[in-house]
C-alpha cells in the first residue's frame, strides 16, 4: 500500500507543483470555456488528457518511443499557446458549434507530448521497480485526482465571476487565456532558443 500512496502523491506533486506550472496553465485554458453544466464535456477532456499523458510514459518507459527533450520542452509551450489561441478565436461561439471530436482528439495527443516531458524523471523513480505497470497505473490517479482538483478550482472561480460579479463568459474566457499566453510567451522562447 506505501508504494501505491509513493506514486498516486508523485501523480499530485507532478500537476500541483507550483514551481513546474506548465500542467496547471494547460488545465485552465483547456477548461475556461466550460462551466458546469458541461461537467460530462470537461470529464471527458481531462481524462483523455491523462491517458494520453500515461500512454506516452508508458511507451517510454519501455523504450518503445525515444524523443529529444529538447523538442518536447518545446513542444509543451506550444500546447498551451495553440489551447488558449483556440479560446480566444472560439469564445463567442456556442459550445454545441464546436467539433468535439477534434477537441478530444487534440486535448490527447497534447496529453502525449506533456507526458513525454516527464517520461525521463518518471523512468528514473521506477527504475527501482520490479514491474512499472503498476507504478504508471498509481501515478495516472495522482494525475488525475490532481487535475480534476485544479478542474474544480478554475471552475468555482469562473462560476463566481460569472454568476456573482456578472462578469460575461467571454470576457472570462478571453482575460484567461490572453494571461496564459502572456504566462506562456517568455517560457516558449526559452525553450525555443535551447533547442
Amino acid at each position: 500500500m506505501s508504494q501505491f500512496w509513493l506514486y498516486f502523491k508523485l501523480g499530485l506533486d507532478h500537476v500541483l507543483d507550483w514551481q513546474a506550472y506548465d500542467h496547471v496553465l494547460f488545465l485552465i485554458v483547456l477548461v475556461a470555456s466550460y462551466g458546469f453544466t458541461t461537467w460530462k464535456r470537461v470529464l471527458w477532456l481531462v481524462t483523455l488528457f491523462t491517458l494520453g499523458h500515461t500512454l506516452a510514459l508508458f511507451l517510454s518507459v519501455y523504450e518503445i518511443v525515444k524523443v529529444d527533450a529538447n523538442y518536447v520542452e518545446f513542444l509543451i509551450p506550444v500546447t498551451i499557446l495553440a489551447t488558449a489561441i483556440f479560446d480566444i478565436a472560439t469564445a463567442g461561439r456556442k459550445v454545441r458549434n464546436t467539433n468535439f471530436s477534434i477537441l478530444y482528439f487534440t486535448t490527447a495527443f497534447f496529453g502525449i507530448i506533456h507526458g513525454l516531458g516527464f517520461s525521463s524523471y518518471f523512468k528514473m523513480i521506477a527504475a527501482g521497480s520490479e514491474s512499472k505497470f503498476w507504478p504508471l497505473v498509481e501515478f495516472a490517479l495522482g494525475i488525475e485526482t490532481a487535475q480534476v482538483i485544479v478542474v474544480l478550482a478554475v471552475m468555482i472561480i469562473g462560476f463566481l465571476l460569472q454568476n456573482v460579479l456578472n462578469v460575461s463568459k467571454r470576457d472570462w474566457i478571453l482575460v484567461t487565456a490572453s494571461i496564459v499566453i502572456g504566462v506562456i510567451l517568455p517560457i516558449l522562447l526559452d525553450s525555443y532558443l535551447a533547442l
